[in-house]
């Protein structure tokens, strides 16, 4: 398979992930590294606040297990504009499972684009992954 078979990410969905990681930028620029996740996704919230861009904290995914919908299991930090999955780490260093959780949360939402943000580096570029399905 090669980049031509798979269907480009919608200009608007790009549009929410351009300014997503401009705000992440931001937050990071601010309050630098060493601070809790929360204080993170609030910030970041703000921003894209300022910035006109409807959102959703804490966002369940029911799942459904011999079924039954099963409704607490799984938490998304931010959805932003309905289309982009973020999800927030405040971590010395990065676990494959962090990756891995993306992908099912844009499996079970039938979305296409996830940023994992870790904001406890000292480059936030570093420390910004787009996972797209």
């Amino acid at each position: 398979m090669t980049l031509e078979d798979f269907d480009p990410i919608d200009s608007e969905t790009e549009q929410l992930a351009t300014l997503t990681v401009h705000s992440a930028f931001k937050v990071h620029s601010i309050l630098g590294p060493g601070l809790l996740e929360s204080v993170y996704e609030t910030c970041l919230c703000h921003e894209l606040k300022k910035q006109g861009v409807t959102f959703q904290r804490q966002v369940s995914i029911p799942i459904m297990y011999d079924g039954i919908k099963l409704n607490d299991g799984l938490k998304i930090d931010i959805l932003v504009g309905d289309r982009l999955i973020v999800e927030l780490k405040a971590v010395e260093e990065m676990n494959p499972v962090f990756q891995a959780q993306l992908l099912t949360y844009l499996k079970l939402t039938k979305k296409r684009l996830g940023l994992l943000i870790n904001f406890n580096v000292p480059i936030i570029k570093k420390g910004i992954k787009r996972i797209i399905l």
